[in-house]
């Protein structure tokens, strides 16, 4: 029997129930008003009245709940229900293809930032626009502009979209009318961007025009495999910006929800910085920010 691991996400009303295998290729996004006739493991879950979406990608099953029930009540009836689906049909049939483009609106560790993520590959890299004034190459970013007084910056990444909002309004006043005009103009199909998006590879390039050392990509290679897939999850990016190797200092470019976060400060210091540290000793001493 395959094992299913629990884990919270930033929201905290959605839980990732996490196998150890793919589970499909691709994803598929669920609600109470989707086809889910193929779909076994969506009938029994949503059989639930409390399960009010899920989220189907690579490894792992999301379910997003109503808020009058608490996870510590329900998470290990829905972890059995998993279990026993996935062993009678290991595999999970992606649904018809949907009509309308359908996002989850997540929160991130940034307060300020409000992450907007689907079910289809938005981008082969990231775009990200700092203000209205920047906006006119990316029509996605300029129609959020125009439409939301607040919004300061807009970071566009894979199949997400991350918002910065000014201090004017809260989340939860404005999220519902973000996500709908993400989700409208996503489904006219216009292009949301029009100059190339930089590559996740190796942004440092566009910003400095130059390749890493060897010290450098032993330093970047430790992030994209160890760090990245976590703090694009919550809707950033983290990138080497410099390395001083004569103080053994690795500075990082904090890009989308990681820029101007509150909490990133402690997350460089007592995760990334210990991370490099550890598989890195004779390179890295500190790490240090540089907001994007």
């Amino acid at each position: 029997m395959h094992k299913i691991i629990i884990e919270p996400t930033a929201n905290p009303n959605v839980i990732k129930f996490v196998a150890d295998y793919t589970l499909i290729p691709g994803s598929l996004e669920l609600d109470r008003s989707s086809d889910i006739s193929e779909i076994p493991l969506a009938q029994e879950l949503f059989n639930y009245p409390f399960v009010a979406k899920i989220f189907i990608s690579a490894n792992f099953v999301a379910v997003a709940k109503e808020e009058h029930v608490e996870w510590e009540h329900i998470a290990t009836s829905l972890k059995n229900v998993i279990e026993d689906e996935l062993l009678a049909n290991p595999r999970i049939y992606r649904q018809k293809p949907q009509q309308r483009y359908e996002i989850f609106a997540e929160m991130t560790p940034n307060p300020a930032v409000m992450k907007f993520g689907g079910n289809r590959l938005l981008l082969d890299g990231f775009v990200e626009v700092k203000s209205k004034e920047d906006a006119d190459e990316v029509p996605l970013a300029k129609a959020l502009y125009d439409e939301f007084k607040f919004v300061k910056e807009v970071f566009v990444s894979e199949n997400f979209v991350a918002i910065t909002k000014d201090d004017s309004v809260q989340w939860h006043e404005v999220m519902v009318p973000v996500r709908n005009v993400v989700s409208e103009f996503l489904q006219t199909g216009n292009a949301i961007t029009n100059k190339a998006p930089q590559k996740h590879e190796n942004p440092v390039e566009q910003i400095i025009n130059r390749e890493y050392t060897d010290d450098e990509q032993k330093i970047s290679d430790i992030l994209t495999e160890y760090i990245s897939p976590a703090v694009e999850n919550d809707g950033g990016k983290i990138s080497l910006l410099e390395y001083d190797a004569e103080n053994k200092t690795a500075k990082m470019l904090l890009q989308g929800a990681c820029s101007g976060c509150p909490s990133s400060t402690a997350t460089l210091k007592g995760g990334i910085e210990q991370v490099l540290r550890n598989f890195l000793p004779d390179l890295v001493e500190k790490v240090e920010a540089v907001n994007g």
